[in-house]
């Protein structure tokens, strides 16, 4: 069951604060290279409960008339046509929805830099769309030896030979559409340029996960372990900032390795390197805004059990090779972590085992279990889906939201005239149905006032579900994992 465990406002204020006294720290200039994702941070939402998927550019406009952005895109990414795979598009694309989303907001969009550049007949004419549209583009270039060939990197042949990205604010926030396009090497190379032309400027690092402050095995520390298995994360004790302050700090081994080579470029751009750990660059506060700790620990366990569901589904369609799934259960045995912790999982499975069919449970915010199993005309979500709004709205179960008259004649249309194979509705068919009947039906006007409290409720699906159904339950905020299995044996699944 949702319980509030994060103070979203506290953090905002916090947050924001903090910021401001790093660019004070370094004389009115900050570039912070800015993690994970800006506008739509479901999983810091789902591992602490009360923060909002928007609230890190909900923060950034409170320092609006200070920040600008500068999105970084590598120019390899765009020539093979790298895609988000949380929204089906590519790179590029992904950077023009950036700058209107951020434009949305109020933010400056600065300019674009495209690293890694070589020349890319993509890139290149990319670059030419964004200077048509009235956006501004840098190039970086690839560096012999970069990471640790330190003396080259940081000279006229290294970061000498980037171009300077000329920048009008106090805060320039610098992202990118996803990992490895080359935020942190934007921003050390405008340190260089910036100290060569005598201006003051410096480099902080803003990355919600892991919490620094909380411990090693904390689930939410743990939940971000399970969320990057794909990527080799791996959580732990910061040694630099042990040595320096005593204290237990947690980070994670990408920057605990780079750590030492970022310090030797600070010292041979400033003379000294302004950290003496890896932590000291971050400016993270999530932890200070925990007002219920067994409500995110709860939280981001439910989370851990999510992805460890995903990543066997994603084995089944042949997308893995299990080693997620398999690290992610070295995470659960950890802390003793399993199934029964998410009670939807049980229900689902004794609901298909009694239907002979499959089955979908839905835990409502106060406690009860909802369940729905396929049926001639509906899908195991769509009835689930139906089952959890008449619960909702205390409407007897034998009562039809949609009646057989609605729903036979679209199943037929289905099958007849639009070619597909099953005549069952999926979700987003059933709330269309059912927001018809809303116009004219009391029943059906009552349940469908009752979508919002679907939000946060978890469910757990015994067989894979469409995508269809699963994007739509998302949308309506229903956190949903599936057993890694189909509902029939056919080789070839839409």
């Amino acid at each position: 069951m949702f319980r509030i465990g994060f103070d979203n406002n506290e953090y905002i204020r916090r947050q924001s604060a903090h910021i401001r006294e790093r660019i004070a720290q370094f004389g009115g200039k900050l570039y912070l290279e800015f993690g994970g994702k800006l506008f739509d941070d479901h999983h810091a939402s789902r591992v602490l409960p009360g923060f909002a998927p928007d609230s890190k550019i909900r923060m950034l406009v409170e320092l609006a008339q200070e920040a600008e952005i500068v999105i970084v895109l590598s120019a390899a990414d765009i020539e093979k046509n790298k895609v988000r795979g949380d929204l089906g598009i590519t790179y590029d694309q992904d950077t023009l929805r950036l700058i209107d989303a951020f434009r949305d907001f109020g933010l400056y969009v600065g300019s674009v830099v495209l690293t890694r550049y070589t020349g890319q007949p993509a890139a290149m004419a990319f670059g030419k769309r964004l200077e048509t549209l009235g956006v501004k583009v840098y190039h970086h270039y690839s560096i012999p030896g970069y990471p640790s060939d330190v003396e080259r990197i940081v000279s006229d042949e290294g970061y000498g030979i980037n171009e300077y990205i000329e920048t009008t604010r106090s805060l320039v926030v610098v992202t990118a559409p996803g990992p490895g396009s080359g935020k942190m090497a934007t921003c050390l190379s405008q340190l260089y340029h910036d100290n060569k032309r005598g201006v003051r400027s410096g480099y902080a690092k803003f990355e919600t996960f892991p919490v620094w402050n909380l411990g090693l095995k904390h689930p939410v520390n743990l939940a971000y372990e399970a969320a990057t298995a794909d990527l080799n994360d791996v959580n732990m004790i910061d040694p630099f900032h042990l040595e320096a302050y005593g204290e237990t700090a947690v980070n994670y081994n990408r920057d605990v390795e780079i750590f030492p080579v970022v310090k030797a470029m600070f010292e041979h751009i400033y003379g000294v390197c302004p950290y003496k750990s890896p932590t000291d660059m971050g400016v993270n506060m999530a932890g200070y805004c925990i007002v219920d700790n067994d409500a995110v620990a709860e939280a981001a366990c439910d989370e851990i059990l999510r992805r460890y569901y995903r990543a066997l589904c994603a084995e089944r369609r042949g997308e893995g090779d299990g080693t997620d799934a398999a690290k992610i259960k070295m995470i659960m045995r950890s802390i003793g972590l399993d199934a029964p912790h998410r009670p939807v999982i049980a229900a689902a499975l004794a609901r298909a085992e009694q239907a002979n069919a499959p089955a979908v449970a839905l835990q409502l915010p106060d406690g009860r279990m909802v369940t729905g199993k396929a049926s001639k005309l509906l899908g195991a979500p769509s009835a689930m889906l139906l089952n959890a709004l008449k619960t909702l709205a205390d409407i007897p179960k034998e009562v039809d939201l949609i009646s057989p008259e609605i729903l036979t004649p679209v199943s037929a249309l289905k099958v007849e005239q639009l070619g597909e194979q099953s005549p069952r509705l999926h979700v987003d068919e059933v709330l269309i149905a059912l927001s018809v009947c809303a116009v004219h039906e009391e029943t059906a006007r009552r349940a469908f006032s009752c979508l919002g409290q679907l939000r946060w409720c978890d469910a757990h699906s015994t067989v894979i579900l469409p995508q269809i159904d699963e994007d739509v339950l998302k949308k309506l905020g229903v956190q949903i994992s599936c057993e890694p299995a189909y509902q029939t044996n056919k080789l070839y699944h839409r």
